[in-house]
């Protein structure tokens, strides 16, 4: 148990050190945010099926991250049209 918790922690930890390495593009930090989503997800569910408890809410859990996937991806888009490409540097704040 103690092993895969372990292992578990070394796959967020892997997304959070890639979500903090990339500064050129907009769909690797999207990518590496969806990893670490995902390694909760896995976190979650074993869990919750080593308790017995209902799965349920890791249902939920995952609707709730397809949303958050599908409204980065329309954020991503949107972005491509207006500016031509997915680079963090020629994103400002004052221009939105």
């Amino acid at each position: 148990m103690l092993d895969l918790f372990m292992l578990l922690m070394l796959f967020m930890g892997s997304g959070v050190v890639v979500f903090c390495s990339t500064r050129k593009h907009i769909l690797l930090s999207l990518l590496s945010l969806e990893f670490m989503v995902l390694s909760i997800y896995l976190v979650l569910f074993i869990m919750m099926m080593m308790y017995g408890y209902e799965l349920y809410f890791s249902l939920i859990f995952l609707v709730f991250t397809v949303c958050e996937g599908a409204l980065g991806l329309s954020i991503l888009v949107s972005l491509v049209r207006s500016q031509g490409n997915d680079y963090l540097s020629s994103m400002s704040v004052l221009t939105w």
